[in-house]
C-alpha cells in the first residue's frame, strides 16, 4: 500500500489577489457607465425633443393633448394642432395588433418548447427570425394592395351580422374602403408576432425542468403543468415580451401610415379610417415649417411619454401579478 502525498494548494499571490480586484473594480465601472450612458442617452432625447416641439406646446398648452382637431393650414384663424385623435388611432391599432398577436404568439412558443419534434423546431425558428426581419414597407404594400381589398367583403358581412347589436354595432360599424383601424391592427398584428415569439419562447426555455418535471409526477396533465410551472416562473418574461411588441407596434411608420386611411378621427367604428402619431408625422414632416414642424416633434414627444407610462404600469401589474401566482402555486 502506497501512499501519495497530494501538494498543498497554492494561494494565490498578492499580485494576483491585487490584479483580479482591480479586474472586477474596472468591470464594475465599465458596466455602470454602460448603463448610465443609456438613461443619459434617453434624456437627451426628451430633453431635445420638448425643446423642439416647445413652440406648439407654447401656442397651444394642455389643448395639445386633449384637442382632437389637427388644422395646420386653416382658411381662417390661427392653426389647431391636437394629439387626441392621433394618441387614440395608435392606441386602438396597437390593441388590436396584442388582440390577435399574444395569443398566438404565445401559442407558438408553448409549441416549439413542449410540443414540437426536435427536428421542426430548428426550421421553425428559423422561419419566425426570418418574418421578423421583412421591412415593414413591404408590410405596408402588402397590405394595401392584398390585404385591405380581401378583407373588405368580411368587414361587410361582420357589420352586417353585428351591426343590429347595439354595442357590437358601434365596434363593427359601416364600412368604406379596407383602409382602416382593423387593417392597420392586423397588419401590426403579423409584424409584433415574430418579436413576441421569439422572447416568449426562450423565455419558456429557462423553466426548470425539474419543475415541470415534478408536476407531471403529481399526476398533472400537460396544461396544468404548463399552468402551474410554466406560466408562473416565466409571466415576467412574457410581460416584457408583449411590452416590446407594444412599443414596436406604437412605433410603427410606413407601414400603419399605408394602410390606417390617414383620417383625423375618433371612432368607435374599426372599421373607419384613422391615423396614429408615428403615421402622421413621416406623412406630414417633409411639409411642414415652424410651429407645425414643432407640433410634430411634440407628437413624439407625447407617444414617448405613452410608452414610459405604459411600460411604468406594466411594471406595476408585473410585481403584483406574480407574487399573486407565485402565493397560489405555493
Amino acid at each position: 500500500m502506497t501512499l501519495t502525498n497530494n501538494p498543498p494548494a497554492t494561494k494565490p499571490t498578492l499580485t494576483q489577489r491585487g490584479s483580479s480586484a482591480l479586474g472586477d473594480r474596472v468591470f464594475s465601472w465599465w458596466t455602470l457607465g454602460t448603463g448610465l450612458l443609456v438613461l443619459a442617452i434617453l434624456g437627451l432625447i426628451l430633453i431635445t425633443t420638448v425643446r423642439e416641439a416647445w413652440p406648439a406646446f407654447d401656442a397651444m398648452g394642455l389643448r395639445f393633448i386633449t384637442e382632437r382637431v389637427w388644422d395646420p393650414n386653416p382658411a381662417t384663424g390661427d392653426a389647431i394642432f391636437g394629439a387626441l385623435s392621433f394618441a387614440y388611432g395608435t392606441a386602438v391599432s396597437s390593441l388590436i395588433a396584442l388582440l390577435f398577436a399574444v395569443p398566438v404568439s404565445v401559442g407558438i412558443a408553448l409549441f416549439l418548447t413542449e410540443l414540437a419534434p426536435r427536428r421542426l423546431r430548428g426550421p421553425a425558428v428559423t422561419v419566425i427570425d426570418l418574418l421578423a426581419a421583412v421591412p415593414s414597407v413591404v408590410f405596408g404594400l402588402w397590405g394595401i394592395l392584398v390585404v385591405a381589398p380581401a378583407l373588405v367583403p368580411i368587414y361587410q358581412w361582420m357589420h352586417d351580422v353585428f351591426g343590429g347589436i347595439p354595442l357590437l354595432g358601434r365596434l363593427f360599424g359601416p364600412v368604406g374602403s379596407g383602409r382602416n383601424f382593423m387593417t392597420a391592427g392586423l397588419i401590426l398584428a403579423i409584424m409584433v408576432t415574430p418579436i413576441i415569439t421569439s422572447i416568449t419562447r426562450e423565455v419558456f426555455s429557462t423553466v426548470p425542468r425539474a419543475d415541470k418535471d415534478a408536476a407531471l409526477a403529481l399526476g398533472a396533465t400537460r396544461w396544468e403543468m404548463i399552468r402551474g410551472a410554466v406560466f408562473p416562473h416565466s409571466f415576467g418574461g412574457v410581460v416584457g415580451a408583449v411590452m416590446l411588441g407594444l412599443g414596436r407596434a406604437m412605433g410603427e411608420t410606413i407601414a400603419v401610415a399605408l394602410v390606417i386611411g390617414g383620417a383625423t378621427n375618433i371612432t368607435a367604428n374599426l372599421f373607419a379610417p384613422g391615423n396614429s402619431m408615428a403615421a402622421v408625422i413621416v406623412q406630414q414632416f417633409g411639409e411642414s415649417t415652424g410651429t407645425f414642424t414643432a407640433a410634430l416633434i411634440g407628437l413624439g414627444v407625447v407617444l414617448f411619454a405613452m410608452t414610459v407610462l405604459i411600460n411604468v404600469l406594466a411594471q406595476v401589474v408585473v410585481r403584483r401579478a406574480e407574487a399573486r401566482m407565485k402565493g397560489s402555486v405555493a
